[in-house]
């Protein structure tokens, strides 16, 4: 099966899955569980919901929101979060010539607070590409817990960087 996160969207699944998605400011978390090669993807706009309705369902636009929809995959697949091969992407600051102070923030408090959950909840990243300017692509195969990115810098001329996760631990 092959799908495609649009920004807000949340996918857990098995090894016979590929998700995908594209990403600007936005940033995508992968947890991959390598013997029962489950996993999933998100992709969060925003850090938090300005004002949490208590009864509101969980909603992967947010960070935080996304970050418990893992946990509870986790926890219903019979497996400890600590179990899974984590690695977070995106945060790439967008549209910096006409309001560099906007994009640089959203980016930059979406990578912030994906890593901090991510710390918090004592989740080991493994492979991340952050910050920085453009768009990136990413491709999670559960059959194999690879991630592919491909990052394309709009403020460089010039071919874009392809990268395999598993190799990738570059910092923001």
């Amino acid at each position: 099966m092959d799908v495609f996160l649009q920004p807000g969207d949340f996918f857990f699944g098995d090894e016979l899955t590929r998700i995908r998605t594209l990403l600007g400011s936005c940033v995508a978390i992968t947890l991959w569980h390598p013997h029962k090669r489950i996993g999933g993807m998100c992709h969060y706009m925003l850090p938090t919901r300005a004002r949490p309705d208590a009864s509101a369902e969980l909603d992967g636009r947010y960070a935080d929101e996304a970050v418990a929809m893992f946990l509870d995959q986790a926890s219903a697949a019979w497996t400890s979060p600590q179990e899974y091969v984590v690695k977070i992407f995106g945060g790439g600051r967008q549209f910096t010539q006409w309001a560099p102070e906007a994009g640089v923030r959203v980016a930059d408090r979406n990578v912030e607070v994906g890593l901090e959950l991510l710390a918090h909840h004592r989740l080991p990243v493994t492979a991340q590409h952050l910050g920085g300017n453009g768009h990136r692509q990413v491709i999670l195969d559960l059959w194999s817990g690879d991630v592919w990115v491909k990052h394309v810098d709009r403020t460089e001329p010039g071919p874009s960087t392809q990268l395999h996760a598993g190799a990738v631990s570059q910092g923001a």
